[in-house]
């Protein structure tokens, strides 16, 4: 599985690398997960409905989400990593 993330998530990547080092360790302790596990329970992923029905999410912790799409050749698009509201946009 290739992993590509969208320009948003790069920044918000940097952004919580410097202010949260424990949170930025779970995000690429559970990305590295997902790529060799994509089903393992602790990610519990699942499909979108209404206006994300084309995205999935999987959780880094129980507020923290990662939304994605897949796109043909095993390739994963990021899309959007944050908080609940954050990614869903209330």
């Amino acid at each position: 599985m290739i992993i590509r993330f969208a320009p948003k998530v790069i920044k918000s990547l940097v952004k919580i690398k410097a202010k949260n080092q424990k949170l930025f360790w779970l995000i690429d302790k559970q990305i590295k997960l997902f790529q060799s596990n994509p089903k393992h329970p602790s990610l519990r992923v699942h499909k979108l409905s209404g206006k994300y029905s084309n995205l999935w999410s999987l959780s880094i912790t129980p507020d923290v989400r990662i939304l994605y799409r897949t796109l043909e050749n095993d390739v994963v698009y990021i899309t959007a990593i944050g908080t609940h509201d954050q990614v869903y946009r209330k």
